[in-house]
């Protein structure tokens, strides 16, 4: 009888020991792609933690946190979350839920009464679950230039939102927007009495000892270890300053290590507990990684990841499933910086990945770790793959800007003499802009946006290029003055290329 049971030892101490085996392995196949990767992308920094609820099986940082200094980055140094910030706010509302102070769909005028949408009905009908899930029926990021360096106030950048014009029906269709998470996360001081960010701080941030996390770029002056962002200047990568998104804070102002955000993950997958401390129910977990909105799997997108068949939102939290297993993420877009986490509940898994540059590094990253980690036995070279199809947007794109500079009439002149296009131009959406001449040079200031300021020069016609030096990570623009037909300018429209700010949603006509 003891041999049999010294059998059944053995065995499972053999099971449990190759099993961890395993496990070290894979952590060191991956933490050897990592640091390859970061060379190969010429992104200066990057740090990784892989965590189980009850374990942190690997938290390390990868390169310098700025190319001027080259310190190390370790896994407590500072990066921005931006959009991971979502989960936070949704995190923070569903505490309410269990409080009973508010339910998911209850009125959102019900809180804030001066909520207003583009639609009476619209905005009679808008839920608190309606404002997490991105389908309000605006397009992705619809509004973002009206708190992305402006002095608006969280309240202004949301009473502003009656006048975007929507892309979709109402709860037809998904549409990212920040400006609703900004909406949501003012739900919690007309519930509370507390702000967004004393709440969070308060209830998420302290319970789980996140004690290096910061919510204000204004925090940073007095903080060690910080990362720096970087953008792409020529075949550089240079430093930009931190920018302060305090306006929009609820839909991504949170600034935090790996270190920190590895007890984030384990809360998660401990279904609301950490360390034996409940901060929320296993239900509202769960309804948060639920699908609300789904999202259209194309048919591209079928072809580079055939293991995943379906996308959806939940309520702060992007879903798909991918080998079999259902994955709860988010990734986060900052001016210099790229985060992701992810969560895969069913194996007990998450993991945090954050970069230091305007890159795509993120996204091979997290798909290398998912197929090591889901022992995908179809193992790509996500890094190879899709660096080669960065570089070869890139060439198109120079092309393209090459084609446009080619066909520039450079022998035409401006309808008008310069003082003619002088003046304030202003929108419904967007208070005004001013076009000035300074030393016989036309120059534009967006009024709310101190940062929005740059010199006109001519293009062709009556079209000026224009450079907003404050934000290298936006390229160049054009500013196109439109007249009536008796010759006077009726108003302008500025277009700047990039995937994040429509400035074209601003219909500035000129004020008397």
């Amino acid at each position: 009888m003891k041999k049999f049971y010294l059998s059944i030892f053995f065995v499972g101490l053999f099971s449990f020991t190759a099993k961890n085996q395993n496990l070290t392995e894979k952590i060191q196949l991956l933490e050897s792609y990592y640091s390859a990767s970061l060379n190969n992308w010429n992104v200066p920094g990057m740090a990784i933690a892989i965590v189980t609820k009850d374990s942190i099986l690997f938290s390390k940082g990868f390169g310098v946190t700025d190319v001027n200094s080259k310190n190390k980055v370790d896994e407590n140094t500072l990066f921005a979350l931006a959009s991971n910030t979502k989960a936070f706010t949704a995190t923070a509302l569903a505490m309410l839920v269990d409080q009973g102070k508010i339910k998911w769909d209850d009125r959102v005028t019900d809180y804030l009464p001066w909520f207003k949408m583009y639609d009476p009905y619209v905005t009679n009908a808008f839920t608190i679950r309606d404002l997490l899930s991105h389908r309000s029926g605006l397009e992705t990021f619809s509004g973002d230039l009206l708190w992305y360096g402006s002095n608006y106030s969280r309240k202004e950048v949301i009473s502003r939102a009656r006048f975007l014009k929507p892309a979709y029906g109402f709860r037809e269709h998904f549409g990212y927007s920040n400006i609703m998470f900004i909406a949501a996360g003012e739900i919690i001081p007309a519930v509370t009495g507390q702000s967004w960010d004393e709440f969070v701080a308060e209830n998420i941030l302290k319970p789980l000892e996140m004690n290096r996390s910061l919510l204000h770029v204004s925090e940073l002056k007095n903080t060690s270890n910080v990362a720096q962002p970087h953008t792409k200047v020529g075949d550089n990568m240079q430093v930009i300053e931190w920018l302060d998104w305090n306006n929009m804070a609820p839909a991504g102002s949170l600034i935090s290590s790996v270190s920190d955000m590895a007890k984030w993950l384990q809360m998660n997958l401990g279904s609301g507990i950490y360390r034996n401390d409940t901060l929320l129910s296993a239900r509202r977990i769960f309804e948060l990684q639920s699908s609300n909105t789904l999202i259209n799997v194309s048919e591209g997108s079928v072809m580079m990841f055939p293991g995943t068949h379906f996308k959806a939102y939940g309520m702060g939290w992007s879903l798909m499933d991918y080998q079999g297993r259902k994955v709860v993420s988010h990734n986060g877009g900052y001016d210099g910086m790229i985060s992701q986490t992810v969560l895969i509940p069913e194996k007990n898994i998450g993991f945090v990945i954050v970069t230091n540059a305007n890159s795509s590094l993120y996204y091979p990253m997290m798909y290398k770790t998912l197929d090591v980690l889901l022992n995908n036995p179809e193992e790509k070279d996500w890094s190879k793959m899709i660096l080669e199809r960065v570089k070869k947007n890139e060439i198109a794109s120079e092309k393209t800007k090459s084609e446009t500079v080619a066909a520039r009439n450079k022998q035409s002149k401006p309808s008008l003499e310069m003082d003619a296009y002088k003046g304030f131009y202003g929108c419904n959406l967007y208070d005004s802009l001013k076009v000035d001449n300074e030393n016989r040079k036309l120059v534009l200031q967006f009024m709310r946006s101190p940062g929005l300021f740059g010199e006109l020069n001519h293009w062709q016609y009556d079209t000026y290029e224009i450079e907003f030096k404050a934000f290298p990570s936006l390229p160049k623009g054009l500013v196109t003055f439109k007249l009536s037909r008796d010759g006077k300018i009726e108003g302008l429209e500025v277009f700047v290329d990039n995937p994040d700010f429509d400035f074209t949603e601003f219909d500035f006509k000129k004020l008397d």
